[in-house]
């Protein structure tokens, strides 16, 4: 069985099964309005969203981030399912959380669709 991996803002990836927190917060990493939303792993947080051109309340933006960390969860035991090695990520053009096989990702089949 493979293993899931998540993407990070700085292209790291962190393994799923090691993540202890999802955590948001209530602005992004530079500004005072959006969210940020990052894993824990042993004690170290890791970026996964920092979008700080979410307009809204504080309670409409962490209502969002909310639902994202809940789509997260969702995304990564999908992923699990999948038997595969896998990398979720987020695509903010979408506002998705989206997987890959790690295979497509090193180029060792090609990418369908």
């Amino acid at each position: 069985m493979g293993e899931v991996w998540i993407r990070t803002i700085n292209n790291s990836l962190v393994r799923a099964d090691r993540v202890t927190e999802i955590a948001s917060t209530r602005a992004s990493l530079h500004d005072d309005q959006g969210y940020a939303l990052k894993v824990i792993v042993d004690g170290k947080a890791h970026v996964i969203i920092d979008d700080g051109g979410l307009p809204g309340s504080f309670t409409e933006r962490q209502d969002y981030a909310r639902h994202l960390e809940d789509a997260l969860l969702v995304a990564i035991d999908e992923a699990h399912q999948s038997g595969a090695s896998v990398v979720v990520c987020f695509e903010p053009e979408s506002e998705r959380w989206v997987m890959a096989a790690a295979a497509e990702l090193t180029g060792q089949i090609p990418a369908v669709g």
